[in-house]
């Protein structure tokens, strides 16, 4: 294969991020758009995803906004739909958006949470990567790239439903890959550890837990949006051409540990 001397390789690719309002979501949005990529960003807020948009339009990027809720399959669809009409195909997805739930002892774990959880992190990546699989087919191949956590490797205290969830997410990465890396999709994740967003910020509740959790990686701190989007985009290019069904840890070494 020939990969691209420099860059990603992804100009004029069509790319769709879901979540992409905030956090890794609307930084990914901006680093494939500044690999020149055609990028759908996708989001329940319509505010914040009209913004993220708009502030890479006035980059001198290319970039729409489309409002979804990733737990309505019709919202899915519609989002693959749109591409193919609109453009002819998609290229990459990476399916980002996910919730947190609610953080609180097993036994105190209701059915309310779980469901909330798993439609939004684990449901949806089935259904999405259903219509994205579908539509890439069609076309010659593709990449997807699922967000998983680094949650998919080990477990956390308070978190059943969550590491469940992404656990799940892996799994349907990894049997999804083997379905179709053949026909010429690649499919894996990326596995973010602690990660400086408004989502951790809602995990942890206050910055000196956040920080003393950020204390005990390898490398002592938080990373980055930026950093993860820089993974998201080199699983979704020709670099990572022989990679099927993984899973890219950033975690600053605390897995490792």
């Amino acid at each position: 294969m020939n990969l691209p001397l420099s860059g990603f390789g992804l100009r004029d690719k069509i790319v769709l991020v879901t979540g992409a309002s905030s956090g890794i979501g609307a930084a990914s949005a901006r680093a494939f758009a500044r690999e020149g990529a055609i990028v759908l960003a996708a989001a329940r807020r319509a505010a914040e995803g009209e913004a993220v948009a708009a502030a890479i339009r006035a980059e001198g990027g290319r970039a729409r906004f489309l409002q979804a809720d990733v737990t309505r399959q019709d919202d899915l669809r519609r989002l693959v739909d749109t591409a193919v009409a609109d453009y002819g195909r998609l290229d990459v997805a990476f399916n980002n958006a996910g919730t947190d739930g609610r953080f609180s002892p097993f036994l105190e774990q209701d059915d309310a949470n779980y469901d909330l959880v798993m439609n939004t992190n684990v449901r949806s990546v089935f259904w999405a990567m259903q219509h994205q699989i579908a539509a890439m087919l069609k076309t010659g191949g593709g990449a997807i790239v699922n967000n998983a956590s680094m949650g998919a490797l080990i477990g956390f205290q308070s978190a059943a439903v969550y590491v469940a969830s992404k656990h799940a997410v892996m799994g349907l990465t990894k049997t999804a890959a083997l379905e179709y890396f053949p026909r010429g999709i690649r499919i894996n994740a990326v596995l973010p550890g602690i990660i400086d967003t408004p989502f951790q910020d809602r995990v942890w509740g206050d910055e000196a837990s956040k920080q003393a959790f950020a204390n005990a990686t390898v490398a002592g701190r938080s990373g980055t949006a930026e950093e993860v989007a820089g993974a998201a985009l080199f699983l979704a290019s020709d670099h990572a051409s022989f990679f099927s069904g993984q899973g890219l840890v950033m975690d600053g070494g605390y897995v490792a540990q």
